[in-house]
């Protein structure tokens, strides 16, 4: 184990110890990927009905430990789950659930993506010359983004079949840490990894090629407080990326339940009430309503 982190981290407890967000991605890398022949590992391999159908890789191993997050165990013992995939094998499966259900678009899922860069950059070469896959939809974080300016210049100038949805998960630096398990220091490196984005491929390929989604619509583990933080952060970095922020709530997977009773969480189910999703108050604002 590191210097840092003297016991890799499963469930946030309520005594929690905050972790580094990056150590602990160097950490998974060293369980999930393999360097000699770019593989990492999976779980799985199927067709998800998001999205309208997508061939989906479900991957092993996240540098975030969220406390609404619905991914199997194998996030939280990743040493125990799956099995290594080179670029290749992993492509030939994606590439095989999409045609046998005549569908164009593929994407990891179930893990942080962006983890086993070797293995994300061989895989999407496969991607781009694939005929019948249209789009990889890359889901992330953002840390390794935020990070490392020179990923997110790979990932656009090389491959024209992405679509990157970057994922926040807080909008103050101390629910980042009640909610993701990494030190609230780590809280500005998603936001940094979005204006990376923004020199990289520009403001003007928003909902072109990215957009941003945050956990911000549920009163329940969002304040009016902290989603005032989370929107204002992100209008100091263009107010367009309100126009298309996509706003999710909590839903009631079963390893969700589970992680925010082991958080400490309660909530109430059903859900009863949502905010005004601020794309369409903007859109109001806009229209001088």
């Amino acid at each position: 184990m590191s210097e840092g982190i003297s016991k890799y981290p499963r469930f946030v407890t309520k005594n929690w110890e905050p972790f580094d967000a990056v150590e602990l991605a160097r950490l998974t890398e060293k369980i999930v990927c393999r360097e000699k022949d770019a593989a990492r590992k999976y779980t799985a391999f199927y067709v998800a009905g998001v999205y309208g159908g997508i061939a989906t890789g479900y991957g092993v191993g996240c540098c975030l430990r969220c406390v609404f997050c619905w991914v199997s165990p194998s996030r939280d013992f990743p040493e125990t789950y799956g099995e290594f995939y080179t670029p290749e094998r992993a492509y030939e499966c994606m590439a095989s659930s999409a045609k046998k259900s005549n569908i164009h678009e593929a994407r990891i899922s179930g893990c942080e993506p962006t983890l086993c860069k070797a293995h994300l950059i061989s895989l999407l070469e496969y991607i781009e010359d694939d005929q019948n896959i249209k789009i990889f939809i890359l889901e992330t974080n953002g840390i390794l983004f935020g990070i490392d300016k020179d990923y997110v210049k790979k990932i656009f100038n090389s491959f024209d079949k992405v679509y990157l949805r970057l994922s926040l998960k807080a909008g103050t630096p101390e629910d980042f840490q009640r909610k993701t398990g990494a030190r609230k220091e780590n809280f500005e490196i998603p936001f940094q990894a979005i204006r990376n984005i923004v020199d990289v491929a520009g403001i003007e390929t928003l909902g072109k090629r990215w957009h941003v989604a945050a956990m911000s619509l549920d009163p329940r583990i969002m304040t009016v407080e902290e989603r005032t933080a989370l929107l204002k952060r992100l209008v100091d970095i263009d107010i367009r990326l309100l126009l298309l922020l996509e706003e999710e709530v909590v839903d009631p997977y079963d390893m969700s339940l589970r992680r925010l009773k082991a958080a400490g969480l309660e909530l109430e189910w059903p859900l009863k009430k949502v905010y005004k999703p601020a794309r369409e108050a903007l859109q109001e604002l806009l229209r001088g309503k």
